[in-house]
């Protein structure tokens, strides 16, 4: 993003915090993230990753510290997550735990968003509704429901 034009060319930016808690497995979903960039679905913009001790103090991974798959995505830097950010998502964490701070374009996006600001348009609100959320409201107005 190296000038103006690159960045009004660009899909939605989204970011997301995943924590693992102790036993948790993170390197499954790498494969898929992998799959995502590879297809130009999204594009990793930040990747950071933490460990919160079982003393409360919390610790950012980096280089040999990261298994081999996450390394991939090591110095994926924009600078857009700071120092706040990352004492914000330590402060969630449980004890034990790590957790992955991604920021990411949604390539997949990047025509329709172009397209709306060149209309004049803007978004004025957003949000993501998590699948628990989902799952909740669906059983609360449709008892019989089978999840499948």
């Amino acid at each position: 993003m190296d000038d103006l034009k690159d960045i009004q060319e660009m899909g939605p930016v989204d970011y997301l915090c995943i924590e693992f808690p102790p036993g948790s497995t993170p390197g499954q979903g790498l494969p898929h993230l992998v799959n995502l960039v590879d297809r130009g679905i999204v594009r990793i913009l930040d990747l950071r990753f933490l460990r919160k001790n079982e003393d409360g103090t919390v610790n950012e991974l980096v280089g040999e510290q990261l298994d081999t798959g996450l390394a991939l995505f090591q110095g994926a830097s924009s600078g857009m997550l700071g120092g706040d950010d990352l004492e914000e998502a330590a402060a969630v964490l449980e004890p034990g735990s790590a957790a992955a701070l991604i920021v990411y374009e949604n390539v997949w996006a990047a025509p329709f968003a172009v397209a709306v600001r060149k209309a004049g348009g803007q978004v004025i609100a957003g949000g993501r509704i998590p699948v628990q959320s989902l799952l909740a409201a669906l059983d609360a107005s449709e008892p019989d429901y089978v999840r499948r």
